[in-house]
């Protein structure tokens, strides 16, 4: 058995901030744990999906939108929203108050790369072939129409 401690965690601080709780390189690749603050009227995360993980998603505090798919919910303290492997999926803060949220990825999906990967973009003009690349590494495929 592994104890992860909190020296164990790192703060990234993109949007509100996300903690990093379980890096896959901690858990042997088996899964990823994240935590995410998002501040009054933050965008978390538009319209996406991933072919290699499933992410799932529980509300800690506040009230966070998650997008299922086709529609948007209002998810609740304790909510547990669940994203298959190609399932469409968002969230965002439409609140006055912070929220935050636990995203799990199972298999273990090396997500602080890509949110240290947009820290170093940030306040750039990058083109459409360059966030292509951006988000092709980090198997994040873009959805403009969330109900495809």
């Amino acid at each position: 058995m592994t104890l992860l401690t909190s020296a164990a965690q790192r703060h990234i601080p993109v949007g509100g901030g996300v903690t990093v709780i379980a890096p896959p390189s901690a858990t042997g690749g088996r899964y990823s744990l994240y935590r995410i603050d998002l501040p009054p009227l933050g965008l978390g995360a538009r319209p996406h999906y991933h072919h290699a993980f499933v992410e799932s998603f529980t509300v800690l505090t506040g009230t966070v939108a998650l997008l299922d798919g086709d529609r948007w919910v209002s998810g609740q303290v304790g909510d547990h929203l669940v994203v298959p492997e190609l399932g469409v999926h968002a969230f965002r803060n439409d609140t006055d108050e912070p929220a935050s949220l636990l995203m799990l990825s199972t298999p273990g999906a090396a997500r602080e790369d890509y949110f240290d990967e947009l820290i170093e973009v940030a306040g750039r003009e990058l083109t459409a072939g360059q966030w292509s690349a951006l988000f092709a590494r980090h198997d994040q495929v873009m959805v403009e129409d969330p109900t495809l």
